[in-house]
């Protein structure tokens, strides 16, 4: 029987971007409550009759249901979506036009619609990834402020202002536009990279790694494919930057729970398929003149997918690719990785002077990962005590227990008499 955590929250977006569409944007906390009340119908009726064979379809009855029930008692209280206009007022076109609404066959579309009204000009771009993690994926407040290390209270603040966007327009984004979708195109594309981002490299208060939002948006992403203007080159080499990365994920983390280094990763366990899927979708997407960030991006995760290990990984040729991403996009993250394929290809030292020479550095003061660079480094220079303090360093900046574990160790191994 499938996990109903799982299930509630996989149809949770579809849900609500159906009856956004029929009640409006304006809405969309009308349509939350019609699938939460789904939810608990189901969880009711389950819970002495068992699981349905097709636990979507009855969710997806109920809610259909539920908004035929809302529709009839308020289309003279409330404004509904426009589209619909009088079609709502009797009962003999009501229910026909609600019945089409719920065909199998639009309902992607309506999750495309939603995915771009969440990415309205108006939000943040963190504001963004949030509303797409907590209206399209089902994620609570609670596990969207966990995914982005943000205060509850303070992520319940942002989503309550960005539905508030949202509500001045009374319909989903018209995703038949074409100028308007090429405008926010993206948007969307950043905000889907974001969301896997902060599974795969994870600032999670519980664990450095989270499986579920690098699935999210890859899910998202093979939806944007799906349509028309939405296969761009750009959105190809997004979605295989993704399943190049994600390829990785079994060793990302050891047997026991811990985070594990790319130099410690047994790459015989590296996801095959997805890797090929990754080399398949840059292919396409390497088919015009325009270079992307997220093509960039990819063709340096290319690079780790077919080397067999460290030693004959081309780092020289990662270093070029990061040249040309600091071109498209300069930032402090950039350059010290940059800096950390320098000392790969030209040893610790080199490493050292491109890290100390990295502009706006001082917005790195937070990351973990800028001191424990510098610790790995004077490491393998043999300075075993300036290793250990930078080691301590990141240990005080680490975000969650994985970290903290993995930073503690160095520290140990810095520590021993014995080589590394």
């Amino acid at each position: 029987m499938e996990d109903t955590e799982h299930l509630f929250r996989r149809e949770a977006g579809r849900m609500v971007s159906i009856l956004t569409r029929i009640f409006g944007i304006h809405n969309l906390a009308l349509a939350e409550d019609v699938v939460q009340d789904a939810f608990c119908r189901a969880l009711e009726t389950w819970s002495f009759h068992g699981m349905p064979p097709d636990p979507s379809a009855w969710l997806m009855t109920a809610a259909k249901n539920r908004a035929i029930d809302v529709l009839r008692r308020e289309r003279t209280a409330r404004t509904f979506a426009p589209e619909f206009g009088r079609l709502l007022e009797t009962e003999w076109t009501l229910v026909p036009a609600v019945e089409e609404v719920f065909c199998t066959n639009t309902i992607q579309d309506d999750q495309l619609r939603m995915m771009f009204s969440c990415c309205h000009p108006k939000l943040r771009e963190d504001a963004r990834a949030a509303l797409i993690l907590h209206i399209l994926c089902g994620f609570s407040v609670s596990e969207v402020a966990g995914s982005f290390v943000a205060g509850k209270a303070a992520t319940q603040k942002r989503i309550t202002r960005a539905k508030q966007v949202l509500a001045k327009s009374n319909r989903l984004f018209d995703v038949t536009a074409a100028v308007e979708f090429s405008r926010r195109l993206p948007d969307v594309q950043r905000a889907l990279y974001l969301l896997f981002n902060e599974g795969y490299h994870g600032a999670s208060a519980e664990r450095s790694v989270r499986i579920e939002l690098c699935r999210e948006a890859m899910r998202l992403t093979a939806m944007l494919l799906q349509h028309p203007q939405g296969a761009t080159l750009a959105t190809l080499a997004l979605a295989a930057l993704m399943s190049l990365n994600a390829a990785r994920l079994p060793t990302r983390v050891d047997s026991s729970g811990h985070l594990s280094a790319l130099l410690d990763q047994d790459r015989s366990k590296w996801d095959r398929q997805l890797l090929a899927e990754g080399l398949k979708l840059m292919e396409l997407s390497a088919t015009g003149p325009k270079l992307s960030e997220y093509h960039v991006e990819a063709a340096i995760a290319s690079i780790h997918g077919r080397a067999s290990g460290m030693e004959d990984t081309d780092w020289q040729a990662i270093v070029s690719l990061y040249d040309t991403l600091m071109k498209l996009r300069l930032s402090p993250i950039v350059a010290l990785n940059r800096a950390i394929a320098i000392a790969q290809n030209e040893g610790p030292e080199r490493g050292l002077a491109e890290i100390a020479s990295i502009a706006n550095s001082d917005r790195l003061a937070a990351y973990p990962f800028y001191p424990a660079a510098i610790g790995e480094l004077q490491l393998r220079r043999g300075m075993r005590k300036e290793a250990a303090e930078h080691f301590r360093k990141a240990l005080t900046l680490a975000r969650n227990p994985m970290e903290r574990h993995f930073y503690d160790q160095r520290v140990r191994v810095c520590e021993e008499n014995a080589s590394p």
